[in-house]
C-alpha cells in the first residue's frame, strides 16, 4: 500500500514539476491578471533558511516578598524605583545577531510605566557587574518609541534591535522609571543568583555606576529573544529551587541548566538549543507557593515562550514535603501529582512539544520534609516509579539515581550536599547536568500521532 502512495506521489510531483516549468518560462498569472514572478525566483526564496523568535533567556515571574523588594530609598509606600535607574544582566543560551526584549507586569498593583532602556555588554562579559563596555550601549525601543507602560498583569516586547550576541555570553540591560511603579505589588524574579545595581537618576547610557546599591535580585525583565534560523529552537525546564540554583554560586551561572547548555554547545547537533529556566524556589505543582503552581503557570511559562520544542518537568517535591506527614495525605499527593504530570503532557504535546520527566531527589535528614515516619519518602518512591515506568513521558532522566547515596537512598551523595539535605551543590548540579542526554535535543520530526493523547 505504502509502495503504491509512492509511485503515485511520483506521478503528481512530476505533472506539477512540468507545469511549474512552463510557467517559469513566461511567469504566472494570477487570478487577477498581474504578473507573478518566475517560479524559478519563488523556488529560490523557498529555498532561503527560515527564521523565527526564540527565547534565549527566561526568569520565571512572580510576586515579589516583603523581603525580596528593592532596598531603601528605592522602596517606598506604595511607590517603588522611582527615578531610578536599575542595572541586571542575564546569560545568554543561543546568540543571534537580532533581538528583543520582554518585560512582565504580571503580579503589579498598577502599571508599570518604563521610560528609557538600553542593552549593552558588561564589562569583561562578567555576569553582575555594574559597568559596561564602552560603545556597546544601544537605545531600546517600544512601537519606535523609547518608554512604554505595561499594564497590570500583562507583558510588553520591545521592536526587534541589531545587537549582535554570541552564545553563553552575558548581556546588561539598563532601564529607567521616572515615575516607578505606583504599588507594593511588584514582578520579579528573586532567586537570580546574579548581582543587579540600583541608582537613582537617569543613568541608563552611564558605562558605571559607581556607587550604586546591589541586590540579588531581577525585577521586570521576563525574556530575551534572537531572531535565528529553524535549526534553533528551545527547551524549557520546569522546576524548583533545584532548578532555579539554591546552592549554585552567586554570578557564576552553574545552575544545572546553565551547565546542561554548556554541553550542548559543544555538540554540533545540539548547539542550537536553548535552555530556559523556568523555576523558582519553593514552587510547586499543585499549590500556589512562592509563585504561581506549574500547572497554572504552564501557559505563560512554556508554551507562550519563543521557539520550544522541548519541556523538562522536574518538580514535585515542595508538594510532597508541605503535605502532611501521613498515610491518607502522602498517598493523596502522589496520586495528584501523576495526574498532574500526565496534565502537563497532554498540554505540551498539544502544542507539538516533547516533554521529559526527570525523577525527584532525596530529602532524607533535611529538617523540614523528612519524616520519621516515612510516608513522604513512599509519596517519592511512588511518584518516581511512575515516572520511570509509565510510559507518559518522552523520556525519562533519573535524577534520583543519580543524586542519592547508593548505601541510604533516602539521601543525599555527601559529596553533592549543599547541606540542608535537599539542595545540592555546584558538583551536584554538574552530575545532575552530565546525567542529560544530548541526544533527547536533536531535532526530528514528530510521530504521525503525537499529541493524540
Amino acid at each position: 500500500m505504502a509502495r503504491k502512495f509512492s509511485i503515485v506521489g511520483l506521478a503528481v510531483t512530476v505533472a506539477l514539476a512540468a507545469t511549474v516549468a512552463t510557467a517559469s518560462a513566461v511567469g504566472a498569472v494570477d487570478a487577477e491578471g498581474a504578473r507573478k514572478a518566475p517560479a524559478s525566483t519563488v523556488d529560490a526564496h523557498a529555498r532561503q533558511p527560515k527564521k523565527h523568535w526564540v527565547n534565549t533567556w527566561t526568569s520565571m515571574p512572580q510576586l515579589t516578598e516583603p523581603s525580596n523588594m528593592p532596598p531603601a530609598p528605592f522602596t517606598q509606600d506604595n511607590l517603588v524605583l522611582a527615578d531610578s535607574t536599575l542595572r541586571q544582566t542575564v546569560h545568554m543560551s543561543v546568540g543571534g545577531r537580532q533581538m528583543r526584549l520582554r518585560f512582565s507586569n504580571a503580579f503589579g498593583g498598577a502599571a508599570l510605566p518604563i521610560t528609557a532602556v538600553s542593552v549593552a555588554l558588561p564589562a569583561g562579559g562578567r555576569a553582575g557587574d555594574s559597568a559596561i563596555q564602552p560603545g556597546t550601549s544601544r537605545a531600546v525601543t517600544f512601537h519606535g518609541r523609547p518608554s512604554a507602560v505595561v499594564p497590570v498583569g500583562s507583558e510588553i516586547v520591545s521592536d526587534p534591535l541589531d545587537f549582535e550576541l554570541e552564545p553563553g555570553s552575558n548581556l546588561s540591560v539598563t532601564m529607567y522609571l521616572a515615575e516607578g511603579q505606583a504599588s507594593d505589588n511588584i514582578t520579579s524574579h528573586p532567586g537570580s543568583r546574579t548581582t543587579s545595581y540600583l541608582r537613582t537618576g537617569n543613568h541608563v547610557g552611564d558605562e558605571d555606576l559607581a556607587g550604586a546599591a546591589s541586590t540579588a535580585h531581577w525585577y521586570f525583565l521576563s525574556g530575551v529573544e534572537v531572531w535565528s534560523g529553524t535549526t534553533t529552537a528551545a527547551a524549557v525546564m520546569l522546576g524548583d529551587s533545584l532548578t532555579d540554583g539554591r546552592g549554585s554560586t552567586t554570578n557564576m551561572n552553574n545552575r544545572w541548566p546553565d551547565l546542561l547548555q554548556e554541553r550542548l554547545r559543544s555538540h554540533r547537533d545540539t548547539a542550537g538549543t536553548a535552555v530556559l529556566n523556568q523555576a523558582a524556589g519553593g514552587n510547586r505543582v499543585l499549590n500556589d507557593g512562592l509563585g504561581p503552581n506549574a500547572l497554572s503557570r504552564v501557559d505563560r511559562d512554556v508554551l507562550a515562550q519563543s521557539g520550544v520544542e522541548w519541556l523538562l518537568v522536574f518538580e514535585g517535591v515542595n508538594d510532597i514535603g508541605t503535605a502532611d506527614a501521613s498515610e491518607a495525605a502522602q498517598k493523596q499527593v502522589a496520586d495528584d501529582l501523576i495526574a498532574a504530570y500526565d496534565q502537563i503532557v497532554v498540554r505540551a504535546h498539544t502544542q507539538g512539544i516533547r516533554v521529559y520527566g526527570a525523577t525527584l531527589t532525596p530529602f532524607g535528614g533535611n529538617t523540614a520534609y523528612d519524616d520519621p515516619t516515612g510516608y513522604r519518602e513512599k509519596a517519592r518512591q511512588t511518584v518516581n516509579e511512575w515516572i520511570r515506568t509509565s510510559g507518559r513521558f518522552d523520556s525519562v532522566i533519573d535524577f534520583d539515581r543519580v543524586a542519592r547515596d547508593q548505601q541510604k537512598p533516602g539521601q543525599i551523595l555527601a559529596a553533592y550536599d549543599d547541606g540542608d539535605h535537599l539542595h545540592l551543590n555546584p558538583s551536584g548540579y554538574q552530575a545532575l547536568a552530565d546525567a542529560v542526554p544530548s541526544w533527547l535535543f536533536r531535532q526530528e520530526p514528530l510521530p504521525r500521532d503525537f499529541g493524540f493523547n
